[in-house]
């Protein structure tokens, strides 16, 4: 497991639109927090520590620690709101949490085995259907990825969901079906037009042309 992330935060007095407006020309990224039975507060984060715990994968789809005056709260990452044309964090919702709580968040899935595959060694291309499995786990042990063996699979094979091998107190989150995870496909084969096939069309367009040159003698 990844060391959870500490985020300081400020408590913003002001809210709604304008205090947001007013926490992003400082510097500073809005959000909120909710949850636990608690009433929500709006708070505000440094952008550049925003920006670290973005880069680390420590943010999305995470359990954090909130820190406000040296008091700490656990929190998952709910939402976090990108700006459409700069593509930085504009807004951020935080969810409160404690080490035990079930809750459902995607986790990344990682290849392992592809070099003992057999279909990838017969010349076959490996089709990633879903980067990501929903799960429910606490919140506290969310795996940082969860292991995709394709270690025995063939051509034309699939593995799905149930399959995976899921870490102690972590299951899939959809149950009303058996999601396709990763499948081994055949190569595709380009295939090149036949030269003949060229020569018939050209040897048409000479004949064509040699038709049109007799015409235009005869009217002459």
């Amino acid at each position: 497991m990844s060391k959870k992330t500490v985020l300081e935060v400020e408590v913003r007095e002001r809210t709604g639109r304008g205090g947001a407006r007013a926490s992003r020309r400082a510097g500073l990224v809005p959000a909120v927090i909710y949850g636990g039975g608690e009433d929500a507060v709006a708070i505000s984060l440094k952008q550049n520590q925003v920006l670290s715990a973005l880069n680390s994968g420590g943010l999305i789809g995470s359990m954090v620690r909130i820190s406000h005056k040296g008091e700490q709260q656990s929190a998952i990452t709910k939402d976090v709101q990108f700006h459409p044309v700069k593509d930085m964090p504009q807004h951020i919702d935080f969810y409160r949490v404690k080490s035990d709580t079930i809750i459902t968040v995607e986790v990344s899935i990682n290849i392992v085995g592809d070099e003992e595959c057999p279909g990838l060694t017969k010349g076959g291309n490996i089709n990633i259907v879903r980067h990501a499995v929903e799960v429910n786990c606490p919140a506290g042990a969310i795996p940082d990825a969860l292991d995709v063996d394709i270690s025995e699979l063939e051509i034309g094979d699939s593995l799905h969901e149930s399959e995976i091998k899921f870490p102690e107190n972590v299951k899939p989150a959809i149950t009303d079906r058996d999601p396709t995870v990763v499948t081994i496909a055949a190569a595709r084969v380009e295939v090149e037009p036949e030269a003949v096939e060229e020569d018939g069309v050209e040897g048409e367009e000479a004949e064509a042309a040699e038709g049109e040159e007799g015409e235009t003698e005869d009217e002459g």
